[in-house]
């Protein structure tokens, strides 16, 4: 069986996005894996601990591609969207547009965000 070990973004400011996005999710920090040099301050990397069966979460200091190309994006699902835009609003994404499609007999509806970075994502309610 093959797992996901990590999902690992590249920043400018690991550190910052790291503060941002556990905040968001509402995860702690966690130790680096051994395979990261550096010790447990390396100003380079910084990880967040695994949720429920979510993996753990590497910001890692490196270039990106630009903005536009979107590799990963990250998809947020909650009970009460309004309420999670204004709460990222607050931690320092930002609010891009919102959007609504019809599928089948369902309408759904989801904000495009990004985050102090300029990384896209999507906060859609949970069905």
């Amino acid at each position: 069986m093959t797992s996901i070990e990590k999902i690992t973004v590249a920043c400018k400011s690991p550190d910052r996005l790291a503060t941002f996005w556990g905040q968001a999710l509402e995860r702690d920090r966690a130790d680096l894996p051994p395979e990261l040099a550096g010790g447990a301050d390396d100003p380079d990397h910084v990880v967040l601990a695994a949720a429920d069966r979510a993996p753990p979460l590497l910001f890692k200091r490196m270039p990106k591609g630009s903005t536009e190309d979107i590799p990963i994006h990250l998809d947020l699902a909650t009970g009460d969207r309004a309420a999670t835009v204004e709460r990222l609003e607050a931690l320092g994404a930002s609010a891009i547009e919102t959007k609504r499609e019809r599928v089948g007999g369902r309408t759904a509806e989801w904000t495009v965000m990004e985050d102090p970075e300029g990384n896209g994502f999507c906060v859609c309610d949970r069905e």
